[in-house]
Order: structure tokens, then sequence, then C-alpha cells
């Protein structure tokens, strides 16, 4: 299995750092405001890795955290006179039902930024103690100049950095680029600290947090690409100077979430909400659009997108539908295959989902061919490759199970098609499609 590594820029062989099993996290929402498309492009990715993981056999444990403490927060909170703790459990408390709707397993941690706060200070004060941070008036400082070969993780070197646009402007910094650890504030949430009362930076929270559950470093860190500068090389860093590693073995981004060939921005206004697409498509739909795209190109939100994605989403559930009606009805034993080499050539191959679900839609097209020709033994073997592909890609199709009364109803049905009693027919017919059966 190969991955490709941000850090290194190439695809590597993956091995982990502790045998069969995966310490993956994936940095997650400020819930500040209900789920977007940027918010669920990285959470149903990784889902979808996790869930391969776990076909494979790994045991994964799988964290990804809510910034719970933000200046966008405490500006809610002042605007609605509620508390921050209000509104970031309101949000995330709907994040997590959202993902639900999108049929995203539960991760194993999902910590928050202000339950890890007297670890926070801890690490801080580490940092000051062995030279990589320094004060300066009320705020504590990262210097990056300590850190060697600072700019690894974007490929980038520090004279060449996007100083003013990606980087705070702060007079007080020593170098343009160090960054806030620590914060006085005036206004909203703060803790006291042996550096003065205020907040923590943001850059600061996962190298906690990380460390704090996994104790160690981790085999994968993830999210959107708009998070490997600063975020990511600034949490690198910090890793390098407390404990002497890199965070992660590996470093997977996705790409840029684009509206029409522009890309989403809230600066723009063309944010897409959850809500707002469920009002059209389902679950499975959202999935596959997301799916269809290699994770690391830019995934283009259109239309026409949604609409291929509906497509194929209708023909699999058609022909898994007929299948499961096919197979019960005659009695046969499913499950007899549990593992599909060609999906896993694909997915092994850097969570290639594209070529995955171009293989999906041909497996499709063989079985409504055996299912025309009754072939039972096909029609089995072709449900089982298709479910093993379709539950690691998280679709659901809610498959029913046939009762005997369902049975004996769809055998009446052909009885009475075959005699030509059509009333007898029909009435059978809208029994079989009231319980969703056809």
């Amino acid at each position: 299995m190969e991955i490709y590594n941000t850090l290194t820029n190439k695809k590597e062989e993956f091995k982990t750092l502790n045998e069969n099993v995966i310490n993956m996290y994936v940095c997650g929402p400020t819930v500040n405001k209900r789920t977007h498309l940027g918010h669920l492009y990285p959470a149903i990715f990784f889902d979808t890795v996790s869930k391969y993981f776990r076909y494979k056999g790994y045991t994964v444990n799988y964290a990804s955290n809510f910034t719970d403490v933000d200046d966008k927060i405490i500006a809610s909170a002042l605007e609605e006179g509620v508390s921050e703790k209000e509104i970031a459990d309101r949000y995330a408390t709907l994040y997590l039902e959202d993902l639900k709707k999108v049929n995203c397993t539960p991760v194993d941690y999902r910590p928050k930024v202000t339950e890890y706060m007297d670890d926070i200070i801890n690490f801080i004060s580490l940092l000051l103690e062995k030279g990589y941070a320094y004060q300066e008036g009320n705020d504590i400082y990262f210097s990056v100049d300590k850190v060697k070969n600072y700019g690894t993780l974007s490929n980038q070197k520090i004279e060449n950095l996007d100083y003013g646009n990606r980087i705070e402007v702060d007079s007080n910094k020593k170098n343009p680029y160090d960054f806030v650890l620590w914060k006085k504030t005036e206004n909203g949430i703060k803790w006291d600290s042996p550096f003065g009362e205020g907040r923590p930076g943001w850059h600061t929270e996962c190298v906690v947090m990380i460390n704090k559950i996994f104790n160690s470093k981790i085999d994968i860190h993830g999210g959107g690409i708009d998070l490997r500068f600063p975020h990511h090389e600034n949490e690198m860093a910090q890793s390098e100077a407390a404990f002497n590693n890199s965070l992660a073995s590996y470093w997977m981004h996705n790409g840029h979430l684009l509206m029409d060939g522009v890309k989403m921005s809230k600066s723009l206004g063309n944010v897409l909400s959850l809500d707002d697409i469920l009002k059209e498509y389902n679950a499975n739909t959202i999935r596959l659009a997301i799916l269809k795209n290699h994770y690391r190109l830019p995934l283009n939100l259109s239309d026409n997108l949604f609409s291929e994605s509906k497509t194929i989403d209708d023909k699999i559930k058609n022909s898994l539908k007929q299948a499961n009606l096919l197979l019960q009805i005659n009695n046969i034993n499913t499950n007899n295959i549990l593992k599909d080499e060609t999906f896993e050539k694909y997915m092994d191959d850097d969570f290639n989902t594209s070529n995955v679900i171009t293989y999906l839609l041909d497996l499709v097209k063989t079985l409504n061919i055996k299912l025309r020709e009754k072939n039972n033994t096909e029609v089995s073997q072709l449900f089982d490759r298709i479910l093993i592909i379709t539950n690691v890609l998280g679709l659901n199709y809610n498959l029913i199970t046939l009762t005997e009364e369902d049975k004996e109803i769809y055998n009446n049905w052909n009885i009475s098609k075959e005699n030509k009693d059509f009333e007898k027919a029909d009435y059978y017919r809208n029994l079989l499609q009231e319980k969703n059966i056809l």
C-alpha cells in the first residue's frame, strides 16, 4: 500500500509505527456555525480512509477535534448574549448530527480544546524552558528560527513564506514568521497561566491533544490543503521542538473545494451548507460526489457533479435491490466473498476512490446482466463484491430482510401474473411497493 506523503511530496509505502495499529488525527472544525461542505470534505474522505483500514484488519484509533475557543466563537457569544460554551456546544452537537446524516462512523476520540487547557499551558511552559518560545509584552511566541528546516512540510523556504497574508502581522514578533502560543485578551473567555491571563493560539492545540491522546508520534495527520501552511507547518515545528519528532509519519491533505470553478470561501459567500444540499440530494449522492474525485485534486462542486452522482447512486440501489430480492426468494446465502483484490488495488494506490467508483459501476453493469440471466451463483458473488465496496465508501442502501409473509406475497404476485389475473397481480405488486421490496 502506498500513500502520498505531503511531507516528502511523493507516494511512500505505508508502514505503521505499531503492528496492525493505526493512530490517525484529522483537524476538526471551529464550532461557531452550521456544517458546510468545506467541513464535510475531509470528514467524509478520512471516514472512508478509516473504514478501509478497518476492512483491511487494522485497529484504528481515530481522533478529530473541536476548536471550541476562538475569536469567532467569542464574537458570536457576545452578539447573542450567551456563553462561548453555549455557542460551541450547540454547533458541536449539530456537527455530529450532520456527520450521521452523511453516514460517517463516529470517531474514537473527539477532544475539545477547553478540556486540555492545563496541558496546553504546561506545553507552552516546556517550549519556554527549552528556549523555543519567548515572551514579548503579555504574549508568548514560538521562535521559528530555532527549528531546523522550518517550511519543510509546506515545501517552501522561510524567506518566501506568505507574510501578511497567511502570516499574521504583529510588531511584537522577533521574526515575522513567529506565531503566538498564548495571548492576553480583553474580551471573552480566558484562563490563568504563569504567563498571564489569556487564551492559547490556534496552532498549539492539536499538538497537545495528539500527544495527550496517543502519547507518541502518530501514523497519519490529515486535513484540508489550506491547513498545510501555516497550521500544520507550525504544529510540526512545535513537535520537533518539544518531542524531537515530526508529529506524524504521513501527512495527508485533501484538495481545495471549488463551487462552479471558484474556490469556496466565506468571504465570497459561496459556501454551501449541508442543509442546502440535503434538500435535493441524499447522503449517498453527497459521498459519491466527493469520492468520485481523487482526494488530492481540487473538487469542483456543481449541479452536474451532483446529478451524475445521483445517477450512479440510483444504478447501484436498483441493482442491489433486485439482487437482494432474488437471493432471498431463492434462499441463497451471501457473504461468501469477503475481499475484492481489484478494489484493494485501487485503494492501496493512495486511496484512488475515483477508480473504485468506475470499477463499482462495472460490477453493477455485470450484475444487471446476470440478473436477467437468473444466474444465481454469479448474482450472489457480484452482490457480495458490491457490498464490500459500498460499505467502505459509506453508501447505505437499507436492504430489506424479507419475512416469510413477504416471500409469500412475492410468490402470489408471480403466480397472479402467470395466470394473467391482473387485478390480483396489481394488488400484490402494490403491497410489495408499500414495503419497499420492489
